[in-house]
């Protein structure tokens, strides 16, 4: 059990963290709206349908939405799709997304660890580039189980950056555009300061999920298969996919 040092503390840090996303919204909303428009978009749906059910319309919550990327992908899909995030600016740049492309969803400002929907609510959780942000994954991951219905589907794409320090060197002509050295110094401070960063990935994330209740594979490194438009340069660091099924 937390005690109420840990609570404090975790509260202060998802402040700052929510300070963070809100502050990079517009500039992470223009690369999502370039992988929309671009050939990753297909890509990806790709990826996506290989792992989920076919033939119908699934009940799909996307956290750490950001600005909309999967909602878009997912809604155009057939499906239909809450979307969360911790950050208003996020929200706002998903909302803008939406109509761009002239897809719905809806759209709440939530914490990931602590989701407003009752048991086995949903078909498919999905999240992208979250997970290594939040101060305590194992709760969201306890969460998302929670919410998903037996035989639903997780799917998480993330990367391993305990041991990364982001630099300006990463800001230029990259998924980094737009970040001052402010902002690169407080995504630094922010990481190290989180239990997640601490763990090696997705070894945890599959050892924790099986823990939980579900079967799980993962590819290591999916960035071959979504990283198609040379236009965009990504980092370096793998980019790992894990498909799990809630089977208890």
């Amino acid at each position: 059990m937390k005690t109420k040092e840990m609570i404090e503390r975790e509260e202060a840090l998802g402040k700052r963290i929510e300070s963070y996303w809100d502050a990079r919204s517009p500039a992470f909303s223009d690369v999502r709206r370039r992988e929309l428009e671009g050939p990753d978009a297909a890509l990806w749906q790709q990826l996506i349908e290989r792992h989920l059910p076919q033939g119908r319309p699934l009940r799909v919550l996307d956290v750490g939405t950001g600005a909309g990327f999967f909602a878009v992908l997912l809604t155009r899909m057939g499906h239909e799709v809450t979307g969360i995030d911790m950050s208003a600016g996020m929200i706002d740049e998903a909302q803008k997304n939406l109509a761009a492309f002239g897809c719905r969803a809806d759209l709440r400002k939530m914490n990931a660890q602590q989701l407003d929907f009752s048991d086995e609510f949903f078909d498919v959780v999905i999240s992208r580039n979250l997970t290594w942000t939040l101060p305590d994954a194992m709760e969201a991951y306890r969460e998302w189980h929670r919410v998903l219905r037996a035989g639903g589907i997780l799917l998480n794409f993330d990367s391993d950056y305990g041991k990364t320090t982001f630099s300006a060197a990463d800001a230029r002509d990259s998924v980094h555009t737009g970040i001052g050295e402010a902002l690169l110094i407080e995504c630094n401070k922010i990481k190290d300061e989180l239990r997640v960063s601490t763990h090696r990935r997705p070894l945890w994330d599959a050892d924790l999920l099986e823990k939980l209740g579900f079967s799980v594979q993962y590819d290591a490194d999916i960035a071959p298969l979504v990283h198609g438009d040379e236009s965009l340069r990504y980092d370096d660091v793998p980019f790992f996919g894990i498909y799990a099924k809630k089977v208890k």
